[in-house]
């Protein structure tokens, strides 16, 4: 708004001068001209005088002396002259003639801009626009699903202009993740290869929608590009994340810890450094819970400070599972986002032998990376129970899920599903 108004001061600044200027241009010329005909008329007559006096003293009428003084006098008289002159100028200077047709002039451009803009412009709606401060932003109102629809949708004609702008294609792979279109993200960045070829900053991005894809199930031919991924850069981002995620997924958190500390040692500027240290000390805590051995860390209190937000779940098992438990068995428990990327944001581990049980679900349990589970509204809640010690679920696991639970409160969930 500000720069509106400042716009609109410079054009009327500008037909102001457009106005005033020739004005006093043309007074500042008229006092120069008539300065100049009086100096000439008077140097005119000073000469003709200096001759009349030379032509007595040729002839002897006048003396030396007689000459010089009234050579002196006429001197005297041209300064007087000039100088009188320059007075009268001064004087017209101070009362500038034909001011009024510039004033009038000035009064009417700003009557009529001012009455075509409150007529013919967007008055009204500018406004409107100053008293609704949410009329400014075109995504008031709308979820966070919409906002990355909307941009999706204005990527897309973008790739449609411009099919070989590998950079947009990059973009727009992401955001369809993001959308949790994993198909469309895998298109995506295949058409990005198919532009410069395969690089392991392609191949990353690739292998981790697959993977969400495919239920957050690392398969052989996710794994295959993963391999192929860390061979052209073992220090690749994207992949390295996902090594560590999978790892830490399946609580083999050695390997989660050691693809995490690959990645800090790289010297690329885009990552979140603290979000890995905070991951890397996180599974450190698992490990350390898993031995019976509380973690003495310092990172476990910044971990723990402030957060309030949990999830508390009590997990039983259905009556009619109960004789397909046995004491080896171990139960994984993970909570993801309810909205954008189905990301695991916080999840945790017990002994069969503990059930049934009360889960707590908080920070301290993250997964890793910048999204926390305090970040989020509502989670969905996936248990297994597994007898292969993998939290992907096989045959002859037992399984339960809670569509939403939100953040802060406590549910229960019944493991009633055996996986065939």
């Amino acid at each position: 708004m500000t720069t509106f108004w400042i716009f609109i001061a410079l054009v009327l600044l500008v037909s102001l001068l457009m106005i005033w200027l020739p004005h006093f241009r043309q007074q500042k010329l008229i006092r120069a001209e008539e300065a100049g005909v009086r100096n000439k008329t008077n140097v005119e007559l000073f000469n003709e005088r200096l001759a009349i006096l030379e032509k007595e003293l040729e002839d002897q009428l006048l003396d030396e002396k007689e000459f010089e003084a009234l050579k002196q006098e006429l001197e005297v008289s041209l300064l007087q002259d000039m100088k009188q002159g320059q007075d009268e100028s001064l004087s017209v200077q101070a009362k500038p003639k034909g001011i009024l047709w510039p004033a009038i002039m000035s009064v009417a451009v700003v009557a009529v801009a001012g009455y075509s803009y409150m007529k013919l412009g967007a008055y009204d709606a500018l406004e409107y626009m100053q008293n609704n401060p949410q009329a400014n932003n075109p995504h008031a109102g709308m979820t966070e699903e919409q906002m990355i629809s909307q941009q999706i949708e204005m990527m897309e004609a973008q790739a449609k202009g411009q099919p070989d702008n590998s950079q947009l294609w990059f973009n727009l792979g992401h955001a369809y993740t993001s959308a949790n279109r994993y198909d469309e993200a895998i298109g995506a960045f295949d058409k990005v290869i198919e532009l410069v070829g395969e690089h392991a900053e392609l191949l990353g991005p690739k292998a981790t929608a697959m993977y969400y894809k495919n239920n957050q199930t690392m398969t052989p031919e996710i794994q295959a590009i993963v391999d192929k991924s860390l061979a052209k850069d073992p220090k690749d981002p994207s992949t390295l994340l996902l090594v560590g995620m999978n790892a830490f997924f399946t609580a083999d958190y050695d390997k989660a810890i050691e693809a995490w500390e690959t990645l800090l040692t790289s010297d690329r500027q885009d990552i979140d450094r603290a979000s890995v240290n905070n991951a890397i000390q996180t599974a450190k805590m698992r490990i350390a819970a898993e031995s019976g051995e509380m973690p003495n860390d310092s990172n476990h209190s910044a971990i723990m400070a402030g957060e309030d937000q949990t999830v508390t779940i009590e997990v039983s098992i259905s009556p009619e599972l109960q004789d397909q438990v046995a004491s080896t068995d171990m139960l994984f428990v993970f909570a993801r986002n309810t909205e954008g990327e189905k990301v695991p944001l916080a999840a945790t581990k017990i002994s069969a032998k503990a059930l049934p049980a009360k889960v707590v679900l908080d920070n301290s349990t993250s997964m890793g990376g910048a999204l926390k589970l305090s970040d989020a509204k509502n989670v969905e809640i996936i248990a297994v129970l597994s007898k292969h010690g993998s939290v992907r679920p096989q045959s002859g696991d037992l399984k339960g899920q809670l569509a939403s639970v939100p953040v802060g409160d406590t549910a229960t969930l019944v493991l009633d599903t055996q996986v065939q």
